[in-house]
């Protein structure tokens, strides 16, 4: 598995909202290591047995930190993302959805600087299976295993971790990278990571229309990658100029479409499954 583990400790930025509430009980139950929380104006409170803090350089002046998952809303995520990565947080999940463009064009140029790692925004988190979750998947779908998952969608994310686990095959760490033109980690910046893992095997990469991450991650895999990639594009239906579900799922001129994802594909010798059960069978002939 790679970035998190059961040793993992995690900050919930947002922890005394209804989201972050609700999702810090599902992290406690999964196993998650929730050793503090932040909202501003609510230091000294307790949730759900968290002492929670005012600012995220308190808590991490009183906790050891690895981890920070943010439930704060869209107006204010982008620098609750800088404060956590000022504070000196190594790895900053972003949750929220709906963040302005250009607040996300400046704090992630910015986080990369610090040299910390951004996942999201507008995505479902991390999981290593069976290990931790710091995100807002539903845990039981995933089994472990030995595929490692990295998915635009959330919702396939879940439906392909689940037919993982049914098969058996089960999986590794799932990285849900988020939906949104502007994000902080692309699938190209996580495959080296996948590619040393031991416990990896096979990797399934769920990309849609949109963008250049797909054809940037295939050219990725074609000169580097030592482990089957299986490949699906979602929203390959979506007419031209129409923006479909995520923000960045939008074919802009020749940018984009499902014809270029598939061809760079095609080249890296990537096999692209047309359904979610396809992708289990595409994995299984991977590996043999």
């Amino acid at each position: 598995m790679i970035l998190v583990n059961r040793e993992t400790r995690v900050l919930v930025q947002g922890i005394t909202g209804r989201e972050g509430q609700f999702h810090t009980q599902q992290m406690l139950s999964y196993g998650t290591q929730i050793v503090a929380g932040v909202t501003p104006g609510k230091g000294g409170a307790e949730v759900l047995g968290v002492p929670v803090y005012d600012t995220v350089k308190e808590a991490v002046a009183r906790h050891k930190v690895d981890a920070s998952i943010i439930f704060v809303p869209a107006p204010m995520a982008a620098d609750a993302a800088l404060e956590a990565a000022h504070a000196g947080i190594p790895l900053v999940v972003l949750i929220t959805e709906g963040i302005p463009t250009l607040d996300m064009v400046r704090a992630v140029e910015e986080i990369r600087a610090l040299g910390v790692r951004l996942i999201g925004g507008n995505c479902p988190g991390i999981i290593s299976a069976e290990e931790t979750k710091i995100g807002i998947m539903p845990g039981h779908v995933f089994k472990r295993g030995k595929v490692g998952l990295i998915s635009r969608s959330g919702t396939l994310t879940y439906e392909a971790a689940a037919a993982l686990s049914q098969a058996g095959l089960g999986t590794t760490t799932t990285v849900g990278i988020g939906g949104d033109p502007v994000i902080g980690t692309t699938f190209k910046d996580l495959l080296p990571l996948f590619n040393e893992d031991p416990e990896t095997e096979a990797v399934v990469l769920i990309g849609e229309i949109g963008g250049s991450d797909e054809e940037e991650a295939a050219e990725w895999v074609k000169a580097h990658m030592k482990k089957p990639v299986v490949g699906f594009i979602g929203g390959r239906s979506a007419p031209k100029g129409k923006r479909m579900g995520h923000a960045g799922a939008i074919i802009m001129g020749n940018v984009g479409t499902p014809e270029s994802k598939l061809k760079a594909f095609a080249e890296a010798g990537i096999p692209v499954a047309d359904t979610i059960d396809e992708i289990v069978e595409l994995v299984k002939k991977a590996l043999g």
